[in-house]
């Protein structure tokens, strides 16, 4: 075991040599790098593969012994001033290190394929090895510097592959806006790390806690110091993990590929502010008021993610702002000091989270078939629908990771998502209440994503031959997995389907056949694009095997990861493996949130959550599918609708909240005008007063001594008998001035 540990140092630098050879190669030989890429993407698997085993044994090692190693060298020396680097093995770093490596696994198998055709493969590749050598080498960092130089390479990693795309001018804004606004919070960061070795003299995480323990039990320092330079530790947590005000970045941030969106928002980037709070977790807990103002700002930033997650068109925007509620929950258990939950949540979240998007992913590569290429189409709820009959693999994916997000158990989400429920109460019944509201807020959400993509008939409408609109299309598959539709009211075109292909469109899978699908969608190709003013749509399709691969792996994690939490006092089922491993860093903390309910409470709680979840569900088919439509004939069936339109959610109501919502709670407006805003018009007032009151007494003295000299010059004559006239007229004036002045001063 101890030989493991002292080579665990190598498991950030394992994926590295990946971005290194690539840019030599394409500097030497880029004609059989390029040839090569698919080479690549192996040893991008093969190298990070390697680290999530070497992660594992470090797991169970933990989970076996409870072992904590930390290995220190020094760098620097120096009389007043000592750096040394290291590294850290602890439960929370052995966590991070199989979240990130197997995640960052699945989203480098799905990438293969989904930027397979892609002119920046390569890059792709580069960016994600750097990117997941910057979060491996944060995760076991053992001092607070060691940690910022990770941090800030994790922020360069994010601003180039959110800006993958960068010829498009929103991916191009999107990355500029996450790099400003995450400067912010390192910034931040950077006066909090500096602020506190001035008080203790160190970055070393043991020194921190420690020495700040010592000094508030023996009233050594003020605590008003402590209690200014924490939160500046907090501020770069708080943009990482897109933590209110500083979430702005998040949504805008689905602008790059969609295997970064999921590598972003499961292990990686928002991971690394959870992270950062749960390993600075001993010092918060000791200052007054510092959990308390975590809390506040993780209720915030939970039921705001939630609410503005209601109305947004875009499919991967509606999960981002999933993401910025999950980890206000996974922050607000933090700030309680339910630490196992907390990191429980975690897991569970990051798995779900990973299938949601790498599905959404798998939606919008089906849907492209369709509209085309254009992002703000495919990307577009409001364009999908119906797509259970096309993609089943990819729906059961979704559902189930929108069951798990929503908290129905069995699946991962439930167990510890329930546990942050039940612990609220015992801290705030405020926060409680919000809490659960947000949790209903979360079912309607998500099943309103899911109810938009794939239930109900295709919404993609287009105008025919006549003028009118309809919902309808014509769909031709070359493999003959799909039905041939006419477009509505065009029996006209339906005739000249008959006339082009000489026998009756055939509605039976049997007779379907290659060429006669290929040569009925040559031949109707220009007659659609005639009388149809629409080309040839086709149905969509589902993801190639790797994508599904990828898919049914994470339904697994999904599924049984929850596990690792489950435990029952005085019941068969002890699967708690999740304690055990934490069992050092839960002793630390607060063991009294850490005991493990009896069977009775579970089910009781368990009862009342699933209830409250389920007020969410029945409200999203309630708007999105018309649950009650066989029920038409049934009178309080029908008042009730009535009274629910006319009265709680009237038009005015849902006016207000749809605009809340579509327009982010006006925060971006908010930034855009008085933030910006603000600083452009100090900027003008700045530029006004260099221009015209420095430059302007600058100018204006040469403009004065120009024009005197001018003057004066044409007062000189040459003769001596002028000067002395002058002389003695302005000597004259001179004294009589100061004669009137002394006689003024003495009488």
């Amino acid at each position: 075991m101890e030989h493991t540990y002292q080579y665990a140092w190598i498991i950030p630098f394992v994926p590295l040599p990946i971005p290194l050879l690539i840019g030599v190669g394409l500097l030497l030989f880029p004609r059989a790098t390029k040839n090569l890429r698919r080479i690549w993407a192996f040893l991008s698997v093969l190298l990070l593969t390697i680290v999530m085993i070497m992660s594992i044994d470090l797991s169970i090692q933990q989970i076996n012994r409870s072992f904590i190693y930390q290995y220190i060298w020094s760098w620097v020396i120096n009389n007043d001033f000592s750096f040394e680097l290291g590294y850290l093995i602890d439960p929370l770093t052995s966590i991070m290190l199989v979240l990130i490596s197997s995640v960052g696994i699945m989203v480098l198998i799905y990438s293969d394929n989904y930027l397979s055709h892609d002119q920046g493969y390569l890059r792709f590749f580069t960016y994600m090895s750097l990117f997941s050598t910057s979060m491996l080498g944060l995760v076991i960092s053992s001092n607070l510097i060691q940690i910022y130089i990770f941090w800030e390479l994790i922020g360069m990693c994010s601003y180039l592959l959110i800006g993958f795309w960068f010829t498009r001018p929103l991916a191009a804004n999107a990355c500029q806006k996450a790099f400003v606004t995450n400067r912010v919070g390192d910034f931040g960061f950077l006066l909090g790390i500096l602020s506190f070795y001035w008080i203790i003299g160190s970055f070393e995480f043991q020194d921190l806690f420690e020495v700040s323990n010592n000094l508030i039990y023996n009233n050594e320092i003020n605590l008003l110091l402590l209690i200014f330079c924490a939160p500046l530790l907090f501020i770069g947590a708080a943009a990482k993990s897109a933590q209110f005000p500083l979430h702005v970045w998040l949504p805008d941030a689905m602008e790059g590929p969609t295997p970064i969106s999921a590598l972003i928002h499961a292990a990686t980037m928002v991971a690394a502010g959870i992270f950062l709070v749960a390993r600075l977790l001993p010092l918060f807990i000791v200052i007054p008021y510092i959990k308390n103002g975590i809390a506040f700002i993780a209720i915030i930033t939970l039921f705001l993610g939630a609410t503005l997650a209601l109305a947004q068109k875009d499919i991967k925007r509606s999960l981002a702002y999933s993401t910025m509620s999950q980890l206000g929950y996974i922050m607000l258990a933090i700030s309680m000091g339910s630490y196992r939950t907390a990191l429980f949540h975690l897991i569970t979240h990051a798995y779900s989270k990973a299938l949601l998007f790498l599905g959404s992913g798998s939606v919008i590569h089906s849907m492209e078939t369709i509209v085309g290429y254009s992002p703000d189409k495919s990307q577009n709820l409001v364009l999908m629908g119906g797509l259970r009959k096309h993609i089943p693999i990819t729906k059961i994916a979704f559902l189930l990771g929108t069951l798990s997000l929503c908290g129905i158990p069995p699946l991962a989400c439930f167990w510890s998502k329930d546990e942050i429920l039940k612990d609220s109460w015992f801290y705030s019944p405020i926060f409680a209440i919000i809490a659960w509201l947000t949790a209903v807020l979360t079912a309607f959400y998500m099943f309103r994503i899911y109810l938009l993509t794939f239930e109900g008939h295709f919404n993609i409408n287009f105008k025919n031959y006549s003028g009118k609109e309809t919902n309808s299309f014509a769909s031709i598959s070359l493999w003959g997995k799909s039905r041939l539709k006419t477009i509505t009211n065009c029996v006209f075109l339906e005739t000249l389907l008959r006339m082009t292909t000489n026998e009756k469109p055939s509605f039976s899978l049997k007779k379907k056949k290659i060429y006669y699908n290929a040569n009925l969608r040559k031949n109707i190709q220009p007659f659609i694009s005639i009388f149809a003013n629409k080309k040839i749509f086709l149905y969509p399709y589902e993801s190639d095997d790797v994508i599904l691969f990828c898919l049914l792996l994470l339904i697994l994690f999904a599924l049984f990861v929850g596990a690792i939490g489950i435990s029952f006092d005085h019941s068969i089922m002890t699967l708690d493996i999740l304690s055990k491993w934490l069992t050092p860093s839960i002793n630390l903390l607060h063991p009294n949130l850490q005991n493990s309910p009896n069977l009775s409470e579970f089910l009781q709680d368990t009862i009342f959550s699933v209830s409250i979840v389920s007020v969410g569900i029945f409200i999203a088919l309630f708007f999105y599918k018309p649950v009650y439509s066989c029920f038409q004939n049934l009178e309080l069936i029908n008042s009730f609708g009535k009274l629910f339109s006319k009265t709680l959610f009237a038009d005015k109501i849902r006016g207000i909240i749809y605009n809340w919502s579509y327009n982010c709670g006006y925060i971006d407006a908010f930034y855009t005008k008085f933030l910006t805003g603000g600083i452009r018009v100090l900027m003008e007032i700045t530029n006004f007063f260099d221009r015209r009151l420095i430059d302007g007494i600058t100018n204006g003295m040469g403009v004065i001594s120009f024009f005197l000299g001018e003057t004066i010059k044409y007062l000189g004559g040459g003769r001596v008998s002028s000067y002395l006239f002058f002389f003695s007229f302005y000597l004259s004036i001179f004294l009589f001035i100061f004669y009137i002045f002394y006689f003024y001063i003495l009488f």
